[in-house]
């Protein structure tokens, strides 16, 4: 793996982190387009990368995260991840990460729950509810539809939106709910990653991390506002279509 691998999958991170098409699944899939081997190496740096994304969140809602109440909430839901993400992390690191066939079928059905969902569901009249309107037992309840996303290629911000919605929130507060959501979800990740596996910062590895993630800031911010401008008029059904096709492509050109 090169730097030039390092920019092209900062790139596919910082487009795929917030839209509800798998940012893993991306990456692995990127992984098989690119020809590279699936390393320790590349396992930590898909993981650690995410945190040029999330930086982009704290980046545009600074704010919010110094507000107790929204605070309080974004932890409460992070609790259902935590615990599993823990107790999973080596059947995540060992079974999960890497696989493409696991990605491309969690692809195709999460499209196509998706497609379902949005032709099935009908919004609240209101839409201009605040993040911290969110309740506590909702925040706890999107946190369980967060824990799904431990499968690559469900996505984790098209599970917790999903479940957002399915309990009443007006879209685009579940949408940013998701995107504070991913905050401690990744950073607690790739701190058990990195405690792991503390040789992934070797002088070698370094600059090829630094690449990626300050790539998939930059791309990311861009990604976010695109998306909240997106939802203002839009479902996302054509984010399902386009899960089903890739899941097409890839299952009969490349596995």
């Amino acid at each position: 793996m090169n730097i030039i691998d390092g920019f092209i999958l900062g790139i596919v991170e910082g487009i795929t982190e917030f839209l509800p098409i798998s940012s893993t699944g991306h990456l692995i899939l990127a992984d098989k387009l690119l020809g590279l081997p699936q390393t320790e190496f590349l396992k930590s740096f898909e993981v650690i990368i995410q945190l040029g994304a999330i930086t982009a969140v704290v980046f545009i809602y600074f704010n919010l995260f110094f507000k107790i109440k929204d605070l309080k909430k974004i932890i409460i839901g992070t609790i259902p991840a935590a615990i599993i993400g823990l107790g999973a992390y080596e059947i995540i690191k060992n079974n999960l990460l890497g696989s493409e066939n696991i990605v491309v079928w969690a692809m195709l059905i999460g499209g196509l729950l998706l497609i379902v969902f949005e032709m099935l569901y009908r919004g609240p009249d209101v839409e201009n509810e605040e993040i911290y309107e969110i309740s506590y037992k909702q925040a706890f309840f999107i946190g369980l539809f967060q824990v799904l996303a431990i499968i690559p290629g469900v996505s984790r911000s098209a599970s917790t939106i999903i479940g957002g919605l399915l309990l009443g929130i007006p879209r685009k507060t579940v949408v940013e709910f998701s995107f504070l959501l991913a905050v401690p979800a990744i950073l607690g990740a790739s701190a058990v990653d990195i405690y792991h596996n503390p040789s992934v910062f070797s002088d070698g590895n370094l600059m090829i991390l630094l690449v990626g993630f300050f790539t998939a800031f930059v791309v990311a911010i861009i990604s976010i506002k695109f998306l909240l401008r997106y939802i203002r008029n839009h479902n996302f059904i054509p984010f399902g279509i386009y899960r089903v096709i890739l899941a097409l492509i890839f299952f009969f050109l490349v596995i």
